[in-house]
């Protein structure tokens, strides 16, 4: 099994890392513009097997011979945020970047599922979409396994409990309209709203939407890359071992939730050919709602993709 990551700043080369270390791929190959860097840190991480104990081989190049005949690629190459940015201030310079990378990924891995994770999420989903002229069920995009994480994070910090103990998941875009649900979160055995007023909880659905910033403004320079990087992994590691596994991704949705032709979150299970089916939750009214007008703020930014192409 052989996985290429494009991309070796913080997010890409943390993927790398944590790919290789489950041990699920023969070979995980990384593509990087950046002359050395991924070259470097490929025979960094090469020399740590013998002490983490895992046989993966990492390949890093310049070069996108190297990914020929890989079963994933997952595209983190882009520019980051920076304080003040929001994902759709990358929308043109990304595109450029997302779309080359397509045209040369599709040349060497033809028959891939592709994971993109450059921001503006969405749209650049939608544009690899468009640009490699795959199957809709093969690219999918990284963001609701992130936002849901975060999710989890924030109820546990505000209940107490473990959040191994916490159900949760967002929907929607990754950005302004993104949809926590919190009539679907279980604390413990509980309802959140059997444990939270709704003052707490609204709190915490606009702490998950604006966790990214958080953690741009803190940094200075760059954006989140541990947590992502767990969520692109968590990902692979479900289309590689065909493990049909329900995930909230960024999918071709075709008239679930009411809702037709757009790349949007929603739950969707996961296997070797990409997304097996999306599954559709019994959401409140105010949250199926809030998914529908998600899905219009998405599919007109989406539209706008046509441009930089």
């Amino acid at each position: 099994m052989k996985i290429t990551v494009v991309g070796a700043g913080f997010y890409g080369s943390t993927t790398v890392q944590r790919i290789a270390e489950a041990g699920y791929a023969d070979e995980v190959t990384m593509v990087d513009i950046i002359e050395g860097k991924p070259q470097g840190l490929a025979l960094d991480m090469m020399q740590s097997r013998p002490i983490e104990g895992f046989t993966t081989r990492i390949v890093g190049s310049n070069d996108y011979a190297v990914t020929a005949g890989s079963d994933v690629c997952v595209i983190t190459a882009g520019l980051p945020r920076k304080p003040g940015m929001s994902r759709m201030d990358l929308i043109e310079v990304n595109a450029k970047i997302v779309g080359d990378v397509t045209r040369q990924l599709m040349a060497t891995s033809p028959d891939a599922v592709f994971i993109v994770v450059s921001n503006p999420l969405d749209e650049m989903t939608a544009l690899c979409a468009k640009v490699s002229g795959l199957p809709k069920e093969r690219i999918i995009g990284q963001a609701g396994m992130l936002d849901t994480a975060r999710f989890k994070h924030f109820v546990s910090e505000a209940t107490g409990v473990s959040p191994l103990e916490v159900e949760a998941i967002t929907l929607g875009s990754h950005g302004e309209t993104m949809v926590p649900v919190p009539s679907l979160v279980k604390v413990g055995d509980k309802p959140l709203r059997d444990v939270l007023d709704q003052g707490q909880i609204d709190e915490i659905v606009q702490k998950t939407r604006d966790g990214g910033a958080e953690i741009v403004g803190l940094l200075k320079t760059g954006s989140a890359y541990y947590a992502p990087s767990s969520a692109a992994a968590k990902m692979v590691e479900a289309v590689v071992q065909d493990s049909g596994d329900v995930m909230p991704v960024c999918a071709w949705v075709e008239g679930q939730y009411g809702i037709k032709d757009v790349y949007l979150g929603v739950p969707a299970r996961l296997g070797r050919g990409g997304i097996a089916g999306i599954v559709e939750l019994p959401l409140a009214d105010d949250e199926l709602e809030a998914l529908r007008t998600a899905a219009e703020a998405v599919r007109t930014k989406q539209a706008d993709v046509d441009s930089f192409l």
